[in-house]
């Protein structure tokens, strides 16, 4: 029963409140892949519109801008063409709400949160070609066949085009005038930030572009001072001066004798400027000049335009282009840079996936992409299963927990650290007693010059290992110099033996 305004009002509000939640609900979840991660942005973006739609309507109601608002409260308080009357507004709303239910006699009440829920698994319609991938991939192969059939482009590789599309300050600036380049870097421009709002709907566009391309200050003074890149010093090029040097005002100027007063240097600047003949008199100039105050270019005699002025035209480039339109094209170069260091990582994406698929045939690439899904379909899948582990057991090989009585049995609860490894942490009594053969507790063993025996078991302290190999050596006296077991001789042969062994063998004769 939204009959009223200040039920529409509470309706307004309660909406906003319900789709926030739902928003907060939803960013939650984590998304188990890219085309999730699409769809969750993509639903909510559609709740943002939602409540900023919702939201602009009860501005409007709270305006209030034909008193309607006013005169409900009012008519609530009672007050009539004839005075308050509180109890007759109080039985006419009472009348009026047993005549909807008399009207409508099986309405039920819905509730509108599973309605609401409901869109947290919607899957939103999103714009993709094949060769996009859902938003991994860029797909500008029109953009290439109308870049390589120009008159401006080059003959070159689609993975080449790739990396040269955003470095416009490499085209001939005489090219950048013709009406195919503009065409061009429109149709690129459209297209990358296209392909931004359907990958990223929920940043917002225009406040990144206003900050990065700061068009009011950093590109109008570089532009002033001519520092933009590809357009270093326009207004000078094929010995141009600049235009507030070349332009003469001809408001001011009534007849030809008044115009030839500027001197002949400067009625052949502005016609150049116009691409009109700069050569006869100063009179002829003057004439010639003053014919565009009363009659525009495109309708002037052909035989005042200076050569191959009017063949330019007609292909599409102006013979004089005005700075306002090279100003506009130098903006957009400007743009397609920013909007191209935003998207870095998908063209550098793209151009390995172009270099990869060719080196595959058609089958190759079906399969890859075939499986691509599956593995997405997959882990989403896997991720979805949220497993019970209210002991906080450890997982085993399989991601799972543990059975409890093999936590019980080897002590996987339990944090062994050995000093001679490093601190290294040990997790249960068998991975404790297997660290002693391993090689990291035999290389810290070895640093300490000490021999890496059972003796040793259980030692993990670096002193304590020290002191036992002290006691080692005290009792099994290593530290005398014993000359029969440790002199050593060698024979004719090369074999060596130590004292004694050698004076036997040799009472034998056997040396």
């Amino acid at each position: 029963m939204s009959s009223t305004l200040l039920e529409v009002t509470r309706s307004g509000h309660e909406e906003v409140e319900r789709f926030e939640r739902l928003i907060a609900k939803d960013l939650q979840n984590d998304p188990t892949s890219n085309k999730d991660r699409l769809f969750r942005s993509h639903r909510v973006r559609n709740m943002i519109d939602t409540i900023t739609s919702t939201t602009e309507r009860l501005i409007e109601i709270y305006d209030d801008k034909d008193n309607a608002r006013k005169d409900e409260i009012a008519a609530l308080g009672g007050q009539t063409a004839t005075g308050i009357n509180v109890f007759s507004a109080f039985y006419d709303r009472l009348k009026e709400i047993r005549e909807y239910h008399r009207k409508h006699p099986v309405a039920r009440v819905v509730d509108a949160n599973d309605d609401l829920e409901a869109l947290l698994k919607e899957e939103p319609q999103i714009e993709f070609s094949g060769e996009e991938a859902f938003g991994r991939y860029l797909d500008m192969h029109e953009l290439y066949q109308q870049y390589v059939n120009s008159k401006f482009g080059e003959p070159i590789e689609y993975s080449a085009y790739l990396d040269i599309f955003s470095e416009t300050d490499k085209i001939p600036r005489k090219m950048k005038t013709t009406r195919q380049y503009r065409e061009y870097l429109e149709n690129l421009l459209e297209y990358m930030i296209y392909f931004f709002q359907r990958t990223e709907p929920l940043k917002d566009l225009d406040r990144i572009f206003s900050k990065l391309w700061q068009v009011t200050t950093e590109f109008e003074e570089n532009w002033a001072t001519g520092k933009v890149l590809g357009w270093e010093n326009v207004n000078q090029e094929n010995g141009h001066v600049p235009t507030e040097h070349t332009s003469i005002d001809l408001d001011y100027y009534s007849t030809v004798e008044e115009l030839m007063e500027v001197g002949p240097e400067r009625l052949k600047e502005a016609l150049a400027a116009l691409g009109l003949k700069t050569g006869g008199t100063i009179q002829q100039r003057a004439e010639r000049l003053f014919l565009t105050k009363h009659t525009p270019l495109d309708k002037l005699d052909k035989k005042h335009f200076a050569k191959g002025a009017r063949g330019l035209e007609k292909n599409g480039v102006a013979s004089a282009p005005q700075e306002g339109n090279l100003k506009e094209i130098a903006l957009m170069e400007a743009k397609l840079n920013k909007l191209c260091d935003l998207l870095d990582e998908t063209i550098l994406r793209t151009k390995d996936n172009v270099v990869k698929k060719q080196a595959l045939t058609y089958e190759e690439i079906e399969a890859e992409r075939l499986e691509e899904e599956t593995q997405e379909d997959s882990e989403s899948e896997d991720d979805e299963q949220q497993i019970y582990n209210p002991l906080k057991l450890p997982m085993g090989w399989d991601g799972k927990p543990i059975p409890y009585w093999l936590y019980k049995l080897h002590g996987l609860g339990q944090e062994f650290k050995c000093e001679i490894c490093g601190n290294y942490s040990y997790w249960g009594r068998r991975a404790f007693e297997r660290h002693f053969k391993e090689w990291r507790h035999q290389h810290g063993m070895r640093c300490l010059g000490i021999p890496n025996t059972k003796n040793f078991n259980e030692i993990t302290s670096i002193e304590e290992a020290k002191e036992l190999w002290k006691k080692i050596q005290q009792r099994q006296g290593v530290n005398k110099w014993r000359p029969d077991l440790e002199e050593e001789y060698e024979d004719k042969e090369g074999n060596i033996y130590n004292k004694k062994t050698y004076t036997d063998l040799q009472r034998q004769g056997l040396i």
